[in-house]
């Protein structure tokens, strides 16, 4: 709990809700029902173990942001996420209501505990601990199932080290959420290139096909899959972008939506930034971003 005033209020309540639900506890020194629900407040900050934020705002010290935030009478709390007011109360709730209340917007404690697995998977993965890495993402899964982030991780790892059993069992949970969800939609492609690559281990004969006729359409996506199965990402991108500048539409979009996954799989993590910067893109990624768009736009 933190006693807020205008000086600290960008610092302690608007950047600190990009990471973080904080909520806000108007009060004054002479409000008896504020008495009741400060002592509930500061006991299910204690209880949420870092799920949330409490700050106190003495209203009557702090008209100014009383005045922004539209407070009327006291006690009012206000959630704030994202930088933004998400829901709010007024007055002196009992715990259960209040817990109710957190409850709709707070991550539970599996799903804090779960993304903080993820992110030391990253960071293992990054130190080149990849057993590590995929140890850390499994007990992520384990501990929250819905993460869908830690999902696509483990099971884009598992991939790119060749368990595609074990990819697939991991993602057998979220098939039916591939067609809605890029980030699913690009591992369903990944695997099905890699079961038409087994079936198709011959790059060869896709390139005398080629060779034959630049517009064998089939046989350059042949090729592209082949390329994505064993990772040769740039290359399998490459080829595509052959199909689509001669035909966008080939086959229901097939180039275009792999080419899209392909990026999704290999955009790296964004790379953490001080507060009102954009972290930047990575220069593969973007390049061939920009390349996509010149053709689809032209």
């Amino acid at each position: 709990m933190i006693d807020v005033t205008i000086e600290n209020f960008e610092a302690e309540v608007v950047a600190a809700s990009m990471t973080q639900p904080v909520l806000l506890d108007f009060w004054a020194p002479w409000c008896g029902p504020c008495k009741t629900l400060g002592p509930i407040l500061e006991k299910l900050e204690t209880a949420y173990e870092g799920r949330f934020k409490l700050v106190k705002i003495d209203s009557d010290q702090e008209q100014q942001l009383a005045g922004a935030f539209g407070i009327r009478s006291i006690p009012t709390c206000i959630l704030m996420m994202g930088g933004q007011p998400v829901d709010g109360f007024m007055g002196a709730l009992p715990e259960s209501q209040v817990r109710a209340f957190l409850d709709k917007h707070v991550p539970s404690a599996e799903e804090t505990q779960a993304q903080a697995e993820d992110e030391q998977a990253q960071q293992a993965l990054a130190e080149g601990d990849t057993e590590g890495a995929l140890e850390k993402l499994q007990h992520a899964l384990a501990t929250d199932p819905a993460n869908d982030g830690a999902r696509f991780d483990y099971v884009k790892l598992l991939l790119q080290e060749g368990r595609v059993d074990d990819a697939k069992v991991a993602f057998a949970p979220v098939i039916a959420k591939a067609p809605a969800v890029r980030r699913f939609d690009a591992l369903q492609r990944w695997m099905d290139a890699i079961d038409f690559a087994d079936a198709h281990p011959d790059v060869g004969e896709f390139d005398a096909r080629i060779a034959a006729a630049k517009r064998d359409f089939d046989a350059r996506f042949g090729r592209a899959q082949v390329l994505l199965a064993r990772q040769r990402w740039t290359d399998a991108m490459d080829e595509l972008l052959e199909i689509l500048m001669r035909d966008r539409a080939w086959n229901d979009e097939a180039a275009r939506k792999t080419y899209i996954a392909i990026l999704e799989i290999i955009e790296p993590p964004k790379p953490a930034v001080a507060e009102g910067q954009i972290p930047p893109d990575d220069p593969l990624v973007a390049s061939y971003r920009r390349r996509l768009s010149s053709i689809i736009l032209s």
